[in-house]
């Protein structure tokens, strides 16, 4: 299996880990891409809004992408929120995708936030700059029901998270 769906809330981690796979196992000789779920959406699917229909179309456009490359021998990382358990499930059933829940705490994500979309989330009902629609706070996130993987990014290092999910892909890609 060559598709590896990174799913969890923003700031969890899951781009930053990705990233530093991907440099890993080009290193090691393999062929890696990475679909970030803000790249692709700003670039391929601004079309979409965040209703669910929308969020579950913009992951299965990714999932399809993400079978484009894989067929072509590259071990693909989406990496995306991908909020709804159902379009997990599609990939899996249709690609084959491995799932990696990259899990992290609310607390520590309130500390991290690096786009300040925890603290709009948080802000008072009426307030002019309130987000109404954050995954994980005010829009739901379905925790992944059966991850091959998961990661719990507000225990462990990157570092630590990053060698566990390159050994993870490498026994798959393996296989």
């Amino acid at each position: 299996m060559r598709i590896f769906q990174m799913t969890g809330l923003s700031g969890a981690g899951k781009t930053t880990i990705a990233s530093n796979v991907k440099s890993i196992l080009i290193e090691k000789g393999y062929a890696v891409e990475v679909l970030d779920g803000d790249v692709f959406r700003r670039n391929l699917c601004p079309d979409l809004g965040f209703s669910k229909q929308d969020r579950n179309e913009n992951i299965r456009r990714m999932g399809f992408v993400a079978n484009l490359l894989a067929q072509n021998n590259i071990i693909v990382l989406i990496s995306a929120i991908n909020p709804y358990e159902s379009v997990r499930q599609e990939l899996v059933e249709r690609y084959q995708a491995k799932t990696v829940f990259v899990n992290c705490e609310i607390q520590t994500l309130l500390k991290r936030d690096t786009k300040g979309l925890y603290a709009r989330a948080f802000l008072p009902k009426n307030h002019i700059d309130k987000i109404n629609n954050l995954t994980g706070v005010n829009d739901t996130y379905e925790v992944p029901i059966h991850p091959d993987l998961t990661i719990h990014t507000h225990q462990e290092s990157i570092e630590a998270s990053v060698q566990r999910i390159l050994k993870f892909i490498i026994d798959s890609v393996e296989k």
